[in-house]
């Protein structure tokens, strides 16, 4: 069959239609069909999102002392996809990072285009590095911007405001518990590459700014924390108790001004502290109070009017047979006032106060004065302590609590109770957070005292408080708690250590003195406690360990806030002389 020219030209041209119709089809699926499929492949070669991370606020004190910061640093990341010569990049970034060469070796192995190969570079150290991978065109190297928290007082108040990890997550305290307003929102951008791993800026791509966090303002007063915590290691070193914390509150707002515990660590090298050192033991440690829960016994008793102040009370002469058990005074005390019960710290007329009560409104004080639950303090991690209800009391329970046995407490407990004493009868919720501020210093929100209840009367309040003032006096169990020129109202604790195992610990003692100043217009209240503090055995007391500790801090603090001094009472007695005239009382 022969085709003719115009045959063969039709089949020619037929044949250009059907090439090209086929190129035409495979350009519209790849165009359109296979679009997304190929622009995501092509998206992950080349284009990435970088997180542009927001700045953390700033943690500070009452007077804007910064006590958690940030620095500008880098964190060095890698695409494997673009490392131009592996070997010659892990020898490098190795010796410049202190890194081991075979795992960074191994992390740069696949085609991983996002790993991160070292946090926190300082940035003349990630400048110097830019330089050498530029001049040996090593490519698959990059730098971000990022920031690290420091802390510019190391180990003070290291409880308080915790840390953050590498995420800029907070771990503890009250790096913890604001987190979700310190951390801010981080933003992001879309960034392309060329082949060569260099960013092609004019392709960058959507972009969303970070917003920062807010800065927290705490109640910390930083000079009383110091004054706190330089006491606080002269314990350590006299006494070297096993654990030992400080409080000092505000009584009519609730503000904590400083707080300290020890063991403590070093916040910009918490990796090389042990899990003990870094618990805070104002809110998580439950202590037997010992005679500072007498208060309780004592408010509640004048409170529903079954006392006076005044009112006499049988103490036995030092043995009180109670429920087939004796119940023995440090003395042997006969007729007390209500007020001397406290001033002496007798627990068989403490008793008898509970007694005359019942167990169930006993017990309704207990709780009503803040015990057996949180305080709602800004801290992570806070126990409610251990109140038994009195259906699971036993028939001597009711003599044996009011002197600080059978119960748990937690020291920020305590405080809070006695600043209800102090404030005239009002239960504070604890407050560590003042404000918070934008970065540019607009005020966000700011504190608000928290009154939880009235607990007792304002009269019932003021008796206590009478009565608390002779504590630290010649006649009292705290003289060496007194303070030059102010009138101080306190009470001493003296309780045998629980023994984990059942039972006390004989001859180990948890003592503790917690006190307010002026009397009359309370400043602050202020907790000293000591647990396991070595000692003779005729000095163990909280009148004797724990007193003078809070002597000296009020006397500072007192010089610091500039209060103006009352009468001028005598300094304290000689310890000697204390020691003759205050056996033990628990």
């Amino acid at each position: 069959m022969k085709w003719n020219s115009r045959t063969r030209c039709a089949l020619v041209c037929l044949a250009f239609i059907l090439l090209f119709s086929a190129f035409s089809f495979r350009l519209i699926y790849l165009q359109l069909i296979k679009h997304d499929e190929y622009a995501g492949i092509a998206a992950e070669k080349h284009v990435y999102k970088q997180p542009i991370f927001a700045q953390r606020g700033e943690i500070l004190d009452a007077n804007n002392e910064v006590l958690a910061d940030n620095i500008p640093v880098e964190t060095l990341v890698a695409d494997a996809s673009h490392l131009n010569n592996v070997a010659v990049t892990v020898e490098l970034l190795a010796s410049r990072l202190k890194i081991l060469r075979a795992e960074l070796a191994d992390k740069l192995q696949g085609d991983r285009r996002y790993i991160v190969v070292q946090r926190e570079v300082p940035q003349a150290t990630a400048d110097s590095l830019r330089q050498e991978l530029r001049a040996q065109n090593l490519r698959g190297i990059y730098f971000e911007h990022d920031a690290a928290r420091v802390y510019p007082n190391g180990s003070m108040l290291c409880h308080v405001i915790g840390f953050t990890d590498f995420e800029h997550q907070g771990i503890q305290g009250v790096e913890a518990s604001m987190d979700e307003y310190l951390r801010g929102q981080d933003g992001y951008r879309y960034i392309e590459h060329n082949r060569a791993g260099q960013e092609i800026v004019l392709y960058r791509g959507q972009e969303r700014a970070p917003h920062n966090g807010y800065n927290v303002h705490l109640t910390i007063d930083l000079h009383l924390q110091n004054i706190v915590e330089n006491e606080l290691d002269a314990a350590m070193r006299q006494y070297s108790p096993k654990k030992a914390t400080i409080i000092l509150m505000r009584p009519q707002t609730g503000e904590i001004l400083a707080l300290a515990n020890r063991p403590h660590f070093d916040i910009n090298e918490r990796s090389e502290s042990k899990p003990e050192q870094m618990k805070n033991r104002a809110i998580i440690d439950m202590m037997e109070p010992g005679s500072t829960f007498k208060i309780v016994a004592a408010a509640a008793a004048l409170n529903e009017h079954k006392f006076g102040l005044d009112s006499m009370i049988l103490c036995e002469h030092g043995a009180w047979n109670f429920g087939g058990t004796i119940l023995h005074d440090h003395a042997a005390f006969s007729d007390l006032s209500v007020k001397d019960i406290l001033v002496k710290s007798s627990n068989i007329g403490a008793a008898k106060l509970a007694v005359s009560l019942g167990d169930q409104k006993f017990y309704e004080y207990i709780r009503r004065f803040g015990f057996g639950e949180r305080t709602g303090i800004e801290l992570p991690g806070e126990i409610s302590g251990l109140i038994r209800p009195p259906q699971a009391w036993s028939k001597i329970s009711i003599t044996h609590i009011p002197m600080g046995h059978e119960i748990g407490v937690t020291p920020l407990q305590m405080a809070t109770a006695m600043a209800t004493i102090a404030n005239g009868g009002k239960l504070m919720m604890p407050r560590l957070v003042k404000s918070m501020t934008t970065s540019d210093g607009k005020t966000v929100s700011s504190l608000t005292p928290v009154p939880v209840r009235q607990v007792i009367s304002p009269q019932t309040a003021r008796q206590i408080g009478e009565a608390l003032r002779g504590v630290v006096s010649d006649r009292g169990t705290a003289a060496a708690a007194a303070v030059p020129g102010f009138v101080i109202a306190g009470k001493t604790g003296t309780a045998q250590r629980v023994d984990p195992h059942g039972g006390y610990e004989k001859g180990r003692y948890v003592v503790s003195f917690i006190g307010y100043l002026p009397a009359d217009h309370p400043e602050f209240v202020g907790l000293v406690v000591l647990d396991d503090a070595q000692t003779k055995p005729e000095m163990n007391y909280g009148g004797l360990v724990a007193g003078p500790i809070f002597s000296r801090i009020a006397e500072k603090a007192a010089r610091y806030l500039d209060l103006e001094p009352h009468e001028e009472i005598r300094k304290a007695v000689p310890v000697e002389r204390v020691a003759l005239t205050n056996a033990p009382h628990h």
